[in-house]
């Protein structure tokens, strides 16, 4: 649905989509070291290219997290995340939000 969203309003809900993203992440792993508003600005400001630190820390932060919840098969799909990002950071929201929704229904 997201996706979908994000097309529908040209992007505007892609944005927003993004910091919950990022937000959700820093809340899953219990990181309060800077925050997501401020990865948003910066990946603007930069025209995207703080994004790809920005995905490579929420995906680093989502797997920790499931590794030190005791999940054996936690994969890092960081390196994943952050390549998918150069050709459209939906997909890399994407891949995030789903990888949230597992760990939350786990």
């Amino acid at each position: 649905m997201g996706i979908l969203f994000s097309i529908i309003t040209c992007g505007i809900y892609g944005i927003y989509w993004m910091y919950k993203v990022l937000d959700e992440s820093r809340e899953i792993s219990r990181d309060n070291e800077g925050s997501a508003g401020l990865d948003l600005i910066l990946t603007i400001i930069t025209c995207g290219i703080y994004g790809f630190f920005a995905f490579y820390k929420a995906g680093s932060r989502i797997y920790e997290a499931d590794v030190a919840r005791g999940n054996r098969y936690a994969t890092n799909d960081t390196a994943l995340i952050v390549i998918l990002y150069l050709f459209g950071s939906i997909v890399s929201v994407a891949i995030l939000q789903h990888k949230i929704n597992k760990f939350i229904t786990a």
